[in-house]
């Protein structure tokens, strides 16, 4: 529900600020999480080239198999020294982490380039310069799941329909019973579980 609405509405709102499979790659941050793996079956079943980051390298089969091209370790965008500018590399990004990661990205990202930012797993400080978006033109693209009008929400479940590959969900969702939710939510915090969990 929420995670596959939010992840909708950022590739929806990145397609619509220009961003298309042969403007390159297209970032992912907390590929393994709700709204990061439904983003990258998504962007994956459009043609996109993914990449995406995350601090579970056991999960990188899982993430190839929803349309990851390639794995980064999350380190290597939360734990980067923040530079003004750095060399040009994606298109468009899905950031559900924030916090550092996000400074980083933003960094990073191409001439006239947009990050749909639904997150704040990294915590919501955004540490950077105004030189991103005077020098590149990039766009930071808030998404929010909550107030969205119903025209909007029919467009996007509709759009979610079409996007997201019905075969893939299987390997997103997991199932377990109320008794199972005090365990289940320790898993969360520690950073154990993948994809979306029904109760």
């Amino acid at each position: 529900g929420a995670a596959g609405f939010t992840s909708m509405l950022c590739v929806d709102a990145l397609e619509q600020h220009g961003l298309s499979p042969e403007k390159g790659e297209v970032l992912v941050t907390g590929g393994a999480g709700g709204v990061g793996s439904v983003a990258i079956a998504i962007l994956g079943n459009r043609g996109y080239t993914v990449v995406t980051s995350t601090g579970r390298r056991s999960e990188a089969d899982f993430l190839k198999g929803l349309g990851a091209s390639e794995i980064m370790d999350r380190t290597d965008l939360s734990e980067a020294e923040i530079r003004p500018l750095e060399r040009e590399r994606w298109a468009g990004c899905v950031d559900t982490v924030a916090g550092k990661t996000l400074s980083t990205v933003l960094a990073q990202m191409k001439y006239g380039g947009s990050i749909a930012a639904c997150g704040l797993a990294g915590g919501n400080l955004l540490e950077t310069t105004v030189l991103p978006f005077l020098l590149r033109g990039v766009n930071i693209l808030g998404i929010d799941s909550v107030m969205q009008p119903t025209d909007n929400r029919a467009r996007i479940w509709q759009r979610i329909a079409d996007d997201l590959p019905l075969g893939r969900l299987d390997a997103l969702t997991s199932t377990v019973a109320l008794g199972e939710v005090p365990a289940l939510a320790k898993s969360i915090l520690k950073g154990q579980v993948r994809g979306r969990t029904v109760v």
